[in-house]
């Protein structure tokens, strides 16, 4: 429903929650972006963008409307009551797929997390009707291909030098499931 915002909140089990991101994740955000930043340039052409508390709220806000109009479903995970990372979907209704993006703290990779987050966010794709999900990730970024294989995807083809990462572009490897 545009114009409706319902809350979203998912238990991954362990102490861990999937929930909607809003303005209250904003400076736990900005915390964790800082203390993770080289590791995030390595994958994230946003993470070379200077990134303060005002840009993440703007962003944030952005992110609310889109999940307004029912176009994006922006979540943080969270160890107990601590902002740990971000895992979203932007969704394309003409297109009837979804995009899947995730994060986390280097401190908390390796634990399945980060797989638990996006098979909520594939369940609810699948629920809202999409046809397929995406995930698009660097070439070289072994742990974004690895958990796309674990979940089903199957890479469907590299997309020459189309992220730009700094100073550079790199390739980019598209993943896609079909639900």
């Amino acid at each position: 429903m545009v114009g409706y915002v319902a809350a979203f909140g998912r238990d991954l089990g362990d102490g861990y929650t999937l929930t909607l991101r809003d303005l209250t994740t904003v400076e736990p955000l900005h915390a964790l972006v800082v203390a993770n930043s080289a590791r995030l340039r390595a994958a994230e052409p946003w993470a070379w963008q200077q990134q303060t508390v005002e840009t993440i709220a703007m962003h944030t806000e952005h992110l609310l409307g889109q999940y307004a109009m029912d176009r994006s479903l922006p979540c943080v995970i969270r160890a107990d009551d601590r902002v740990v990372g971000a895992a979203s979907l932007a969704f394309d209704p003409y297109l009837g797929q979804a995009s899947l993006g995730y994060w986390i703290d280097a401190g908390l990779e390796g634990r399945g997390v980060v797989r638990r987050a996006a098979t909520v966010l594939i369940g609810v794709a699948r629920a809202r009707g999409c046809a397929r999900v995406e995930i698009r990730t660097a070439v070289d970024n072994a742990r974004s291909r690895g958990l796309a294989e674990l979940l089903g995807f199957v890479h469907e083809g590299t997309l020459r030098s189309a992220m730009p990462l700094g100073p550079r572009r790199v390739d980019v490897a598209v993943y896609g499931l079909v639900l």
